[in-house]
């Protein structure tokens, strides 16, 4: 009797497990340490589940008094590994076809640099090919986003600089937004509040440029920091800024949000996955799709670089770019086009 008890506890414990890795937005644990950091790897996970699955059952055989228990777990294991895929295949495992792009599209760039470990000459070479308006480049600095600017323009695209720097030593904590000349003037307020890290997202630096005239979207570069052990909260408090910035008017952001759609649950509103902003590769069927690190196959990745735009801007086509993997940074580029929707 005691032996069955135990036996039904246990396989209960694991089922609740599980289900909290599987789905932890049910129980309002997607921000909570360490679950927010298993469930950015879901189609990994669901490997490690199947893994485990097989080891169970070879225990089973071995082990005959348990065989039931260990046959118990790895069903439950098979289950989660089956769901954890099937949410991965219904995000989307990359689409890659644009529509045509128009007069008043707007394509999006957003790399992590590392550092500018890829070289202004990557990023112009991607830009060019892609036919970037808008180059969002988190923990890039400023003299890097000239250089880039300074070859778009000559390649007969100008572009306007724009940096957040909250110190002169990490090149992590710079975030350089780019954008092109043809949509007009911005500018990037600066806090007089004196705490620098209060002006936007904490302990890295997200850009929001607002068009001087008034008349255009809010161009953001994001960086929320990581979810580390030690940031937590201000990896939570970030990606609310972020979604504050998104709740209303006209925005398009772009960047390393450190943040899959999982971790976004309950900040969205209006049918927006981060504030009213709605993330381009979900609409494209592309949300499953690992951005980092680089050096495992983008679908074992975590999808945690966007592009979001409200309710103004369509995607009209996505993509991770999954062939510059050598190219320095441990991010993968993406690339948006947003086209108007009179909204």
């Amino acid at each position: 009797m005691i032996r069955r008890l135990v036996a039904l506890v246990f396989v209960l414990a694991v089922a609740a497990v599980l289900s909290v890795a599987l789905w932890p937005q049910a129980v309002g644990l997607q921000r909570v340490f360490p679950v927010g950091q298993v469930v950015s790897f879901r189609l990994a996970a669901a490997a490690v589940a199947v893994v485990l699955m097989v080891l169970l059952l070879v225990l089973g055989l071995v082990a005959r008094p348990i065989r039931s228990l260990t046959a118990s777990a790895a069903v439950l294991l098979l289950v989660f590994g089956v769901l954890s895929a099937g949410v991965v295949t219904a995000r989307g495992l990359g689409r890659t076809d644009f529509v045509e792009k128009t007069p008043t599209d707007v394509t999006v760039l957003s790399w992590n640099t590392l550092g500018a470990a890829t070289g202004a000459d990557a990023v112009v070479a991607l830009a060019t090919e892609v036919g970037a308006d808008v180059i969002s480049l988190p923990e890039t600095r400023q003299e890097v986003g000239v250089a880039v600017a300074e070859a778009m323009g000559a390649a007969g695209k100008p572009m306007w600089v724009h940096t957040v720097a909250y110190d002169q030593i990490a090149s992590g904590r710079s975030t350089t937004l780019l954008i092109s000349a043809a949509l007009g003037d911005y500018q990037v307020a600066i806090g007089d509040d004196g705490t620098t890290d209060a002006r936007t997202t904490p302990v890295l630096p997200t850009v929001v440029a607002t068009p001087v005239s008034g008349e255009g979207p809010t161009i953001v570069a994001a960086h929320p920091v990581s979810p580390t052990p030690d940031h937590m909260g201000q990896w939570r408090a970030g990606l609310g800024y972020l979604a504050d910035v998104c709740r209303s008017g006209d925005v398009i952001m772009a960047g390393d949000f450190n943040a899959t759609l999982d971790h976004m649950a309950g900040l969205g509103s209006d049918g927006g996955a981060l504030g009213a902003c709605r993330d381009a590769a979900e609409a494209t069927a592309n949300a499953g799709v690992g951005t980092w690190p680089t050096d495992v196959p983008p679908l074992l990745g975590a999808p945690i670089d966007h592009v979001m735009a409200t309710e103004q801007w369509l995607p009209t086509g996505f993509r991770v770019v999954t062939e510059l993997d050598e190219a320095g940074s441990d991010h993968r580029p993406v690339v948006a086009q947003l086209s108007r929707t009179g909204a």
